[in-house]
């Protein structure tokens, strides 16, 4: 198979893990503003899919982080066939996850299958381990900091709406769900800004390795294809893992569901100012639960998260075995 033939199979397989990222990560966007009625279904899918789409051409440095962190690609012979074993690894466990309605991480399961495929293809040695560490603590220490700001967050709206006066229920509601229009839209674009840039590296990453450029700067045409395949993804929607994001874990009010996407916000446009390729599902997630203590411990559906943190914990894992056994059965058995 030819150089030119590697390249045009991995940009088809990124494009289509950027586009089933859309929309398994859609619910992380726009859960909470469906859940509470701010806005409806397709409205809350479209409008996210635009800004998916404004936020991923904006930004590469996450792209350079994937691109060069985890494994060097101006060094492996076998770069090519490796993207290919990462990119099938981390399809697969993103349709599995979505299929069973799981808000799986698409982050944590590229960068372990990506790690899979390196050892497989070249090698322990041929991992940065520096890196890998610190993108995999990133990923580690965001859903902590999520959870921990998400209460902090509702405790000082609801501080500020008391010192206000009083106001009716109905009221505080009705402002806090135009509040959340402007927060899902913010959350849109920075998901968009941080996972659509996850793909992008992977593709510099080829191209590189290809010998069809000689840095980790982003074409123009990475940037808009990925960019319009994340956005197309997201207006598809993921209807089965918005179900278990805006009403299996707490029921969402106003309030929360706002604090919880600026929370989600802040922490997705910090890592993507460092370059951290986060994980905007549990960023998301970890936020919503860290409101919902803040109203009441016992609200939480502490099963559905504890189904979710498992899946969590195993992902990385079992995305580098997949992505070993992968390489091994197209590029050494056959």
């Amino acid at each position: 198979m030819t150089t030119f033939t590697f390249i045009v199979i991995i940009v088809a397989l990124a494009l289509a893990f950027d586009f089933i990222n859309g929309f398994h990560d859609t619910a992380n966007a726009i859960a909470t503003a469906v859940s509470t009625k701010a806005l409806p279904p397709k409205v809350a899918v479209y409008m996210a899919a635009v800004l998916n789409f404004v936020g991923a051409i904006m930004f590469e440095g996450v792209a350079k982080n994937v691109g060069g962190s985890v494994a060097n690609p101006f060094k492996i012979e076998n770069g090519l066939e490796i993207i290919v074993a990462t990119l099938i690894s981390a399809i697969f466990w993103n349709l599995l996850t979505w299929y069973f309605g799981i808000p799986s991480s698409s982050s944590h399961t590229l960068i372990g299958s990506l790690a899979g495929a390196v050892i497989a293809g070249a090698g322990l040695g041929a991992i940065k381990w520096a890196g890998f560490q610190k993108i995999v603590l990133g990923l580690i220490l965001s859903p902590l900091i999520a959870f921990t700001l998400g209460y902090l967050m509702l405790v000082i709206i609801r501080y500020i709406v008391k010192m206000l006066g009083n106001r009716s229920p109905g009221k505080v509601n009705r402002n806090f769900r135009m509040l959340q229009i402007v927060s899902a839209g913010l959350q849109s674009f920075s998901h968009g800004a941080n996972d659509a840039q996850k793909a992008m590296g992977i593709i510099v990453f080829a191209l590189v390795a290809g010998g069809y450029q000689t840095e980790l700067d982003v074409p123009l045409w990475v940037k808009i294809s990925a960019a319009a395949a994340i956005g197309l993804g997201t207006s598809v929607g993921g209807w089965r893992i918005i179900e278990t994001v805006s009403r299996k874990i707490i029921k969402i009010e106003p309030m929360n569901g706002f604090a919880s996407d600026l929370t989600a916000t802040t922490i997705l446009q910090a890592g993507t100012a460092m370059g951290l390729p986060l994980s905007t599902t549990h960023v998301i997630t970890s936020s919503i639960i860290g409101t919902g203590s803040a109203i009441r411990v016992k609200s939480i559906n502490w099963g559905v998260v504890g189904k979710m943190v498992a899946t969590w914990v195993i992902t990385i894992p079992i995305s580098i075995i997949i992505a070993y056994l992968i390489y091994q059965l197209l590029f050494n058995l056959f």
